[in-house]
């Protein structure tokens, strides 16, 4: 008979480290899709500090890969020669078949690719989720911020 030893508790919690609000309301998300981060060390370290900004941030797929460019880490800053770039161009993981799939739909006239927010999945690798986004116009906008606020209401705020 095996013996049952102390099971462990895979249910962590993600650790958010940076949002994109703003494109929320800038864009309509169609789909997301949640791709692994290829970091360096000192990346890494300044993650989990928190101290990352996704605001003028966005994807693109280059040679069947696919990156995130205009994400700013800044340097740790008990690096040494060896800290990165702050707005270095960042490869994302994500299976084949899923890349073709964005790459399709990012091809549409008025579809981009953007970076919802930045985390920590439970095992402890940085994920980054980027969703397949249609650009809002202004009359969208304002009819967004209008389910909003009645949103805001109903809930007795």
């Amino acid at each position: 008979m095996a013996k049952a030893g102390p099971q462990k508790d895979d249910k962590k919690t993600d650790k958010l480290v940076a949002q994109n609000r703003k494109a929320r309301f800038e864009y309509e998300v169609l789909e997301t899709y949640e791709a692994g981060l290829v970091l360096r060390g000192t990346e890494v370290k300044v993650l989990r500090q928190g101290k990352m900004t996704l605001e003028e941030s966005y994807a693109r797929i280059d040679g069947g890969e696919l990156f995130l460019l205009g994400a700013n880490i800044p340097e740790y800053t008990h690096g040494n020669l060896q800290n990165h770039e702050p707005k270095r161009r960042r490869k994302c993981l994500l299976h084949m078949r899923e890349i073709r799939k964005m790459h399709q739909k990012s091809q549409v006239k008025g579809l981009a690719l953007v970076p919802l927010q930045v985390y920590f999945g439970a095992r402890g690798f940085a994920k980054v989720t980027i969703a397949v986004c249609r650009g809002r116009k202004l009359h969208d906008k304002r009819e967004h911020l209008r389910k909003k606020d009645v949103r805001r209401e109903l809930r007795g705020e």
